[in-house]
């Protein structure tokens, strides 16, 4: 074992690693300066946990007849082979192929068989290499393969829904979501997020050619979403421009190998270990984990509360320090280089002499004092 792996193991004592996924990843890019969540994701720790034994509101759960409806709908896109799928993507992707080939790599073995991951894997990469070396027949689609991502120097299995070969040998990525594209729409929020996990599948791929020395422009930044079309069960394929994305999602994974400096700032024995007991439940006090986290430094922004267990704790951490993301993110983006709501009063009303770089923030204040107090004034 690395001296890392020993650290975040430390960090993360006796509870087994959490395996990451597309949406944890996707989740990763939504607060790329928090190193209080790089350290905790980096070292596989179930946020949901700390965040119930410290009494946290809990997040909403998607109901099981959503659930329900988004298996039935993948269902129906992928089954007979993709009959269904294939002519959209061919005209998504401008297919002139008359005969696709399909391959469903979630049994490797007999019909009946759920492979694990780490064959599943090697399948999915066999046939990957075959095609894109056109020692065999390419298949037109892969239906749930199997990839692996390097995520802070460990292996992560991904599993997106479809990978579709172009048949000139480029790669796409295809994700099936149960959210409506309405007249052409889709929700832009639930879009965005749709594609930034396709990111991580696109990476993954790149990463998989890349190890047999093929360029990664073999893997298209162009990723079909297919999607219920308005408010009916009748699918469409929509051609999205991921590039973005993907850089944002590569930029955030380069961040994640500053762990060792991350992990050289923590004072020596820090943990988040539950310390569960005999019958599984945490014994560790409520008052020690809060210390122990108050040894990373967060980034709260009010948008955490989508994508983070942790935020209703971040938010009371910022209130109480009066610092000024407390306030939102256009309030910190403006305050730019002033840390707490009480600099910047005292900027305000001149009890703080700005520097150099405060000069214009100061200014800037003490304008919207003087408008907010000729509001305040009495009409009559």
């Amino acid at each position: 074992m690395s001296t890392l792996d020993a650290r975040l193991n430390e960090l993360r004592g006796a509870a087994p690693p959490l395996a990451h996924n597309a949406r944890t990843l996707a989740a990763l890019t939504a607060n790329p300066s928090c190193d209080r969540r790089s350290l905790l994701d980096a070292a596989g720790i179930d946020k949901d946990a700390l965040a119930a034994h410290l009494g946290l509101p809990r997040p909403l759960t998607k109901s099981q007849l959503a659930l329900d409806y988004g298996i039935a709908f993948e269902r129906q896109v992928t089954d007979q082979a993709g009959a269904t799928l294939v002519p959209l993507l061919r005209q998504a992707l401008g297919l002139t192929l008359p005969e696709a080939s399909y391959k469903d790599v979630n049994s490797v073995g007999s019909d009946d068989d759920k492979s694990p991951l780490r064959l599943r894997h090697t399948h999915t990469r066999s046939l990957i290499l075959s095609a894109a070396h056109r020692r065999s027949k390419p298949y037109t689609l892969l239906d749930h393969p199997v990839l692996t991502l390097t995520v802070a120097d460990h292996q992560a299995y991904l599993e997106p829904d479809i990978i579709a070969f172009h048949h000139e040998g480029v790669f796409h990525v295809v994700e099936i979501k149960s959210f409506p594209v309405i007249h052409g729409q889709p929700d832009p929020i639930k879009a965005t997020a749709a594609l930034t996990q396709a990111a991580a599948y696109v990476l993954a791929l790149r990463e998989l050619l890349a190890g047999d020395g093929l360029p990664a422009d073999r893997v298209s930044d162009t990723v079909i979403l297919v999607n219920p079309r308005n408010f009916t069960p009748h699918p469409t394929a929509t051609p999205y421009n991921a590039s973005q994305q993907i850089k944002h999602l590569s930029r955030h994974l380069g961040r994640l190998r500053r762990l060792p400096e991350l992990l050289d700032n923590l004072p020596a024995g820090t943990t988040f270990d539950l310390a569960p007991g005999p019958d599984t439940r945490p014994t560790r006090p409520q008052g020690e984990l809060v210390a122990a986290l108050a040894t990373t430094r967060p980034h709260y922004t009010p948008h955490c509360r989508h994508h983070c267990d942790l935020a209703p704790h971040c938010r009371t951490e910022a209130r109480n320090q009066g610092r000024t993301e407390a306030l939102g993110t256009t309030v910190r983006d403006h305050l730019a280089g002033i840390d707490t709501i009480a600099t910047a009063l005292a900027l305000t009303d001149g009890h703080l002499h700005p520097s150099q770089d405060q000069e214009d923030t100061a200014q800037a204040l003490r304008h919207a004092q003087r408008i907010h107090a000729e509001l305040q004034k009495d009409p009559a």
